[in-house]
């Protein structure tokens, strides 16, 4: 064993017990005190180390309702559906807490998946008049109860007919406007690099620029449930960044979607049926800028700041069918997606075609797991293909891509405000002219998400991709060997809820590209801060 070794496990074992030491100075303290103890643990959503200072309460003597009732809740919230009950139980004979215990009682009675036992609570609840709160909420959980038996009561049919004439049209509405930082408007280039794909072979320098941009996002649709399990809805999506200083304009991009469709959705027992359709339309531009200097890109004399502009439209639809445990679905697609025209180089213009397919399995209430499989196939119009030297002749037959995925995904629940999941996918790209941009895609995701409090929600993900070039070249160059690609990913997005339509936003992104291709590899952070409104 190394010195070095030897010193981290003193370290690990003397923060193992400075972190105990509390613990053992404690012993002296009364049972009032532990119960204060135990209130701040629970506050902290340390409940396991809360039930540990109640029973030390309830050993030192006290014995209260209130120290009942707050063992159940904290039972409750660590899983222990039994336990919790049983303290909850004890609680009901003080008339202060029988309110909030009988409802308390209902929703460890849902989450143990007793349903029976839990409308019985939630019926109590609705039925008292001290607490008009826990009676609207218990009115709340009855419904959903009893829509998920599909045996509603002549109680919840007024709530349910009453809730249909209010949904007749539904508007939901989301607007977010953030302000942020980026430390690399253009994705340039992080080093000097010989630029191989010209015959002079020059040495290129890029510029890195930074500056201060507004990236801005809305979505708007409107739903018209004409039918008992159909609705017609119109919807609108903006998203857009636009960056502050003049020198930067050529970063601004924008998107605007248009599009209209039908969903059903129905729901009998444990099963449910999800049908959805629409017809898209969206109009997307950007500066196809110079990434070394972000400036114009000039070819024979003609700038091209317009090649990357396009209107896509078509259709799609998606299926889905859902059972207690098992689920499935699939989704179809069709665009076409047309480029501005520029004279001087190939266009982008290309037909779109996508299917693809998923099954889900719930182990627990608490975990699932997902299989997808996928096959999407972009065709070029104009684009001529490449050939195995690199070289893309105007006489080659026009570029057609296809996809092949195979995925799977793992979610676990770890609480009731908190999850993580894993997901890992392999991509195979087919260059169906002589392969030269054939590649095979890895990648890896995982996400973690947490509701502190009701108010504060905390998102992380990273993703990481790695592409296997079997033929194509660096800089399309056989001098500069065999293309690599690494990317990686990673954002944390904190949301906290002002008002129940209004929250605050911060997002931290980091992206990472490493290619032996030297123009497309750089890093970048941003930092975003903003306002989000939803209804």
């Amino acid at each position: 064993m190394t010195r070095k070794t030897s010193l981290a496990i003193c370290l690990l074992v003397f923060a193992v017990f400075a972190g105990l030491a509390p613990l053992k100075s404690a012993s002296a303290m009364t049972a009032e005190q532990y119960f204060e103890d135990g209130n701040r643990l629970f506050r902290d959503d340390l409940y396991w180390a809360a039930l540990l200072r109640y029973r030390q309460a309830a050993d030192e003597g006290l014995d209260s309702e209130l120290l009942h009732y707050n063992t159940g809740i904290a039972h409750y919230r660590a899983g222990q559906h039994n336990r919790a009950r049983d303290a909850l139980q004890k609680a009901l004979t003080d008339p202060g807490l029988r309110v909030a215990a009988q409802y308390n009682l209902g929703l460890n009675a849902y989450a143990a998946g007793s349903l029976d036992e839990a409308l019985r609570w939630f019926r109590l609840v609705r039925d008292q008049n001290q607490n008009g709160r826990l009676q609207t909420f218990a009115v709340v959980a009855i419904s959903r109860i009893r829509e998920a038996q599909a045996v509603p009561d002549e109680f919840d049919i007024r709530v349910v007919e009453q809730k249909k004439k209010r949904e007749f049209a539904k508007l939901d509405l989301r607007v977010r406007v953030s302000f942020g930082s980026d430390d690399n408007v253009f994705r340039t280039p992080d080093q000097n690099y010989i630029d191989f794909s010209d015959p002079a072979l020059p040495i290129v320098t890029p510029d890195t620029k930074s500056g201060a941009f507004m990236p801005v996002s809305m979505r708007a649709k409107y739903t018209i449930n004409s039918l008992p399990f159909e609705g017609f809805y119109g919807a609108y999506r903006l998203a857009g960044r636009y960056y502050q200083d003049k020198e930067l304009d050529n970063a601004n991009e924008y998107l605007h979607e248009l599009s209209f469709g039908n969903e059903y959705s129905r729901k009998q027992g444990s099963r449910k049926r999800d049908v959805k359709s629409a017809f898209t339309i969206a109009k997307h531009d950007e500066i196809y800028f110079d990434p070394d200097d972000g400036g114009s890109r000039i070819v024979d004399g003609t700038n091209i700041d317009d090649r990357m502009n396009y209107l896509r439209y078509g259709p799609q639809l998606s299926l889905r069918q859902a059972h207690e445990r098992l689920s499935f679905g699939a989704s179809f697609k069709g665009q076409l997606w047309d480029y501005e025209e520029t004279g001087v180089v190939p266009e982008y213009d290309h037909e779109y075609f996508l299917v693809d397919l998923y099954g889900q399995y719930k182990f627990t209430p608490t975990s699932l797991f997902r299989v997808t499989a996928g096959y999407f196939s972009r065709r070029y119009s104009d684009r001529p293909s490449y050939d195995l030297d690199g070289q893309q002749r105007l006489g080659n037959p026009t570029v057609r891509y296809d996809y092949f995925s195979l995925g799977l995904r793992a979610r676990q629940r770890i609480t009731s405000s908190m999850w993580f999941g894993f997901d890992v996918e392999r991509t195979e790209r087919t260059d169906q002219y002589v392969g030269y941009n054939d590649y095979t895609l890895d990648s890896y995701r995982l996400d973690f998400h947490w509701t502190f409090r009701e108010r504060f929600d905390l998102d992380v993900r990273a993703i990481y991709r790695n592409y296997d070039y079997a033929n194509a070249f660096a800089f399309h160059n056989p001098v500069a060997g065999r293309k690599t690609l690494e990317t990686a990913e990673a954002s944390i997005i904190g949301a906290y809820r002002m008002t129940n339509n209004l929250s605050l936003v911060g997002e931290i992104r980091y992206r990472d590209t490493a290619s032996n291709d030297t123009r497309i590899q750089y890093e970048r952070n941003q930092y975003i801060l903003g306002v989000r409104w939803q209804q």
